[in-house]
């Protein structure tokens, strides 16, 4: 594999080309007329314009990045993550077109990719799942009688897609009511289906994940996982990996099912098993996301291994760089921070430019950035500026490194959420890592305690 094209944006784009930079690979950038300027187009090898910047009219647009693709002879696509990443339609013509497609193939992603397939899946695997509906729900009028059944509160999701935009929590049947065409519009309008299912909203839960990678040669290992509790909309912010506050038992339990939720598929490349792990520890399956997750430095930072270039050598048709589960070693603790133009008090984005970007200079601390200084956060995409990622020895370490370090950057010009981490790091629960994923919903409730003080 001597070129490959990334079919994406921001700081995936440039953490990807980094890798391929330092395995000689060449890279193809395509870029939208809003992202001109960013620091991926200017990184890549090879870049092209691909459309002005709404995303259905440029990084979406799949038949024009494979044209650019064949007549730049490129060898593989890399799809990063969200866009095109999880698009099995996508995938079959990159691989009708000679093409590699640097993660799982296309029925995997599509098995995976409908939640309700997903977790009929699953149950044939024996691996547990949240309570809710095996199939689609059509009419309100089911949706309350199954939540009835079920009982609330419940999380209303599209079947064909997850993240925040995909689903909505429930209290009562008068929020269901409220919801449930809304819900509907929104799945078909992002991910090109209205059906939707009902399962049980797990209280006082934590959202736990396993990465797994898989070859072409039947070898799947995991690489321990990642504790993603620290939420807004549904969507995380602060990851870390070993998951605190987690016996070994449950952790042993969490692996297990997540190869055999690999196997199950027989999954290749690299891709990441959900869960939801309650008060009493019973672990159930929540979705198998087939890419790469935005969090995975921190897998690369306990366990020293670049996922990119296992991504690359599993593409080649190679086995996995590891494939004894024993050789894989845990070295320390790692924290992920999510740097977003958003409101630090009501998590909206906040378009606009950065008059100062000033990203930290301790060579210790990683830091995957997608801008430059005086570049424009744009609504048109995530508002996703960087992500900084912490490792030491110890959790108590990777704390401490990360006040210290978060409380020396500086981006000014438009809001950030770097308050934020500050607040969630002196919380008490955060501290004792045992908190779960209404720690953010607890600290909002507080703020607006504070304020009516």
């Amino acid at each position: 594999m001597k070129k490959v094209l990334i079919a994406n944006r921001g700081e995936i784009a440039s953490r990807i080309i980094k890798t391929c930079k330092r395995l000689g690979v060449e890279t193809v950038a395509v870029y939208s007329e809003a992202d001109a300027e960013m620091p991926f187009v200017k990184e890549a090898d090879h870049a092209f314009l691909i459309g002005p910047p709404p995303i259905q009219q440029s990084y979406l647009k799949g038949q024009e990045i494979i044209d650019i693709a064949i007549r730049e002879n490129v060898d593989a696509i890399h799809p990063g993550y969200g866009i095109l990443s999880e698009n099995a339609m996508f995938v079959e013509q990159v691989q009708k077109a000679g093409i590699i497609f640097i993660g799982p193939d296309a029925t995997t992603i599509q098995k995976m990719g409908d939640k309700i397939e997903a977790r009929q899946t699953m149950q044939e695997a024996s691996v547990p799942v949240v309570p809710g509906t095996d199939d689609g729900v059509t009419s309100l009028e089911d949706a309350k009688r199954i939540a009835a059944e079920i009982g609330y509160p419940v999380m209303l999701k599209a079947s064909a897609g997850g993240g925040g935009v995909g689903m909505v929590r429930c209290e009562d049947e008068q929020a269901l009511g409220q919801q449930f065409d809304s819900v509907k519009n929104r799945a078909k309008m992002y991910f090109g289906s209205d059906a939707v299912f009902l399962e049980k909203f797990i209280t006082n839960a934590r959202h736990i994940e396993v990465q797994v990678f898989g070859d072409y040669y039947g070898n799947i290992v995991h690489l321990f996982e990642r504790n993603c509790s620290v939420q807004r909309r549904n969507q995380k912010v602060i990851e870390e990996s070993p998951s605190p506050s987690l016996s070994e038992e449950a952790r042993a339990q969490l692996f297990e099912a997540a190869v055999n939720a690999a196997k199950a598929v027989n999954y290749k490349n690299a891709g990441t098993v959900e869960f939801i792990v309650d008060e009493s520890e019973q672990i159930y399956f929540l979705e198998m996301n087939t890419r790469l997750q935005v969090e995975h430095p921190i897998t690369e930072e306990v366990t020293g291994y670049d996922l990119v270039e296992w991504q690359i050598e599993v593409a080649r048709g190679n086995e996995l760089p590891v494939k004894d589960q024993q050789q894989i070693k845990l070295n320390g603790h790692a924290l992920e921070f999510r740097v977003y133009a958003e409101d630090p008090k009501t998590f909206m984005p906040s378009p606009g430019e950065i008059t100062k970007l000033d990203l930290g200079h301790d060579e210790d601390i990683r830091v995957d950035n997608g801008y430059a200084e005086n570049g424009k956060v744009t609504p048109f995409y995530d508002p996703l500026i960087s992500k900084v990622i912490v490792h030491a020895p110890t959790r108590e370490e990777a704390i401490e490194k990360s006040k210290a370090y978060l409380s020396t950057l500086n981006i000014e010009g438009l809001k950030t959420n770097l308050p934020f981490f500050t607040e969630i790091l002196n919380e008490e629960s955060f501290i004792q890592g045992t908190y779960t994923t209404s720690i953010v919903e607890d600290w909002l409730t507080a703020q607006k305690g504070e304020t009516v003080k």
